[in-house]
């Protein structure tokens, strides 16, 4: 009784937690929907610029890329490719394309297909690709240039006024999207409910485990 009495209310507390972030980022996702389809790409950024955010873009792909080295897809070695894009308004920011294959060598670098000259894009802002404990990046020249992480620190010594996060495309059939088959959002709504069923799962075979060990030591 001690044991139940102390897990039961901590199972039960983490599954209306994981229900309450479940609504909050259905409430948030609402929000940024509304603002992607009012609201020009400099307010938003003036407003604040937060991971996971969906965003539609007119403009142009540079000729700044990075290729993000040592990313496999399939067991095959590549490289992520992230341009810097120039919207019609607001400041420029790093888009993530996808992958592409590497080439039988280290001395060559993939070819990047051209894009059309004005392009619509959308997809969601996602955090600079960098590891937890930041390795030195090598300096280069010319592009695209080959890179182990790509901090925004960097970026933006390369172009001043980029954001702090990237913009990951949608999917493969935006424009200049390479292999764009994302992993999905981990912390989706859906995962938070999945979490809360977990809990309460827990919740109610702890109940029961109690009971029946309440009626055995009584039968006793």
């Amino acid at each position: 009784m001690l044991f139940s009495g102390l897990f039961l209310p901590l199972l039960l507390g983490l599954g209306v937690w994981q229900l309450q972030r479940a609504e909050f980022k259905q409430q948030q996702q609402v929000q940024w929907d509304q603002q992607t389809s009012e609201l020009a790409w400099p307010q938003l950024v003036e407003q604040g610029l937060d991971a996971g955010r969906p965003v539609q873009l007119n403009g142009s792909y540079g000729d700044t890329t990075w290729l993000l080295d040592n990313r496999t897809r399939d067991g095959m070695a590549g490289y992520e490719v992230l341009t810097v894009f120039y919207p019609l308004q607001g400041p420029a920011l790093v888009v993530n394309r996808g992958w592409v294959i590497a080439p039988r060598t280290r001395e060559q670098l993939p070819e990047i297909p051209a894009t059309q000259k004005w392009v619509e894009i959308s997809g969601r802002l996602a955090d600079f690709p960098q590891p937890p404990v930041l390795a030195a990046v090598q300096p280069g020249s010319g592009w695209p240039r080959r890179v182990q992480s790509l901090p925004p620190e960097v970026a933006q010594d390369v172009v001043p006024e980029l954001p702090r996060l990237i913009l990951r495309l949608a999917d493969q059939n935006q424009p200049g999207a390479l292999r764009a088959d994302w992993a999905p959002d981990r912390m989706a709504v859906a995962t938070h409910y999945g979490y809360a069923t977990q809990w309460f799962a827990l919740a109610l075979m702890l109940t029961i485990l109690t009971v029946v060990a309440s009626y055995r030591k009584a039968a006793d």
